[in-house]
């Protein structure tokens, strides 16, 4: 396995992150790792109480702590810091640091049309393809087997990684990163029955990506039929999301991995939509809602509201619904009891009017 190639001290550390040391400042450090994982060389963070039951058996050199933390729970040595979030992240930037920036090129085996334009800056990788009338803006980075369709155009700043595709026409804004496997301006999922035969309806619109979008590995945005699906600037996008054709989504929205959005929907800024959830075409999705893992949405959803379940409702009202839905073994018992409690009630009773009908003078 490859190591980073930083190595460095505890002393060191503790002198970046103005932490306090207990323990050997000599201790080599080479990497970090979570607390449940870490190895030999290797330091990790214990911020949360809930990690603390992997003290015992994590194989870290050094632990990163709060001040609230107890020293007398581990030999391990320790720096001690009053944001150890933020003291793990500075150690993790200095033991990982980045792969240098491309040198603006273009690779001998890239394919750029001739007139497509290249802004200043650019760099292109190994194998990409930029087809003709394409635009990139300056300092934006093409990981090799990038492709860049007909009169797409790419904003500045952005980077697009290996195998990432950007079709005809779509257009990305400033500072837009893509990750592998990232398909923008495939055709939306159109069709119409013809004697029995589904027949595919022309894709002829766009997608427009606002400035500083993320979007993850293998997501796939869909071109319009008509107009543009639109991602609003700041929005991040997990990995394996379907966003179908004429979706718009709001600004500084997040939509968490293998959700689906079907076409024609729309979501206001600063909403989330959790992992697997689902939503049906033709919805509005307000302002700040919050579609929860797992949800089936098919009905709009206003401004604020938390939804959950399938169908979704109120994520309040579905909580409750859940917690009764796990008691309902217990109260299936308590009605067979009482069925059987009744049921020898009223064979009581029974017996009794009939004893009462055949001696009518009984006291």
């Amino acid at each position: 396995m490859r190591e980073n190639t930083v190595h460095t001290t505890l002393q060191q550390l503790a002198d970046l992150t103005h932490a306090n040391l207990r323990g050997d400042p000599a201790t080599p450090i080479h990497n970090v790792a979570g607390i449940q994982h870490a190895r030999t060389g290797e330091i990790a963070l214990l911020a949360a109480t809930r990690y603390g039951r992997f003290l015992p058996t994590t194989a870290a050199s050094a632990l990163v702590v709060p001040t609230v933390f107890d020293p007398a729970l581990t030999n391990l040595p320790l720096l001690i810091a009053h944001d150890p979030a933020a003291a793990f992240e500075t150690i993790a930037a200095h033991l990982c640091p980045p792969a240098p920036a491309p040198v603006p090129a273009i690779h001998p085996t890239a394919i750029v049309a001739d007139d497509a334009t290249l802004a200043s800056g650019v760099a292109i990788g190994a194998h990409c393809v930029v087809e003709a009338g394409a635009s990139i803006g300056p300092n934006t980075v093409l990981r090799p087997l990038a492709y860049v369709g007909t009169a797409a155009r790419i904003g500045a700043h952005c980077l697009l990684y290996p195998h990432t595709t950007v079709l005809d026409r779509c257009v990305l804004g400033d500072r837009v990163t893509l990750h592998s496997g990232v398909v923008i301006g495939a055709d939306g999922y159109g069709y119409e029955q013809d004697n029995g035969v589904h027949v595919k309806l022309p894709q002829r619109g766009i997608v427009e990506v606002g400035d500083d979008v993320e979007i993850g590995a293998n997501t796939t945005v869909d071109r319009a039929r008509f107009g543009r699906t639109r991602i609003g600037s700041g929005t991040k996008i997990d990995n394996l999301v379907q966003v179908a054709h004429n979706v718009v989504i709001g600004d500084h929205t997040l939509v968490i991995a293998q959700a689906g959005i079907a076409g024609s929907s729309t979501l206001g800024h600063h909403a989330v939509v959790a992992a697997q959830a689902g939503l049906m075409g033709h919805l509005q999705i307000g302002d700040g809602a919050i579609v929860a893992a797992q949800a089936g949405v098919n009905k709009d959803i206003p401004p604020g509201l938390a939804v959950l379940g399938s169908p979704a409702q109120d994520i309040r009202k579905e909580r409750r619904a859940m917690v009764a839905h796990q008691q309902l073994p217990d109260l299936v018992a308590r009605v067979r009891k009482l069925s059987k409690l009744t049921e020898a009630l009223a064979e009581k009773v029974a017996r009794l009017e009939a004893d009462a009908e055949d001696n009518p003078n009984a006291s």
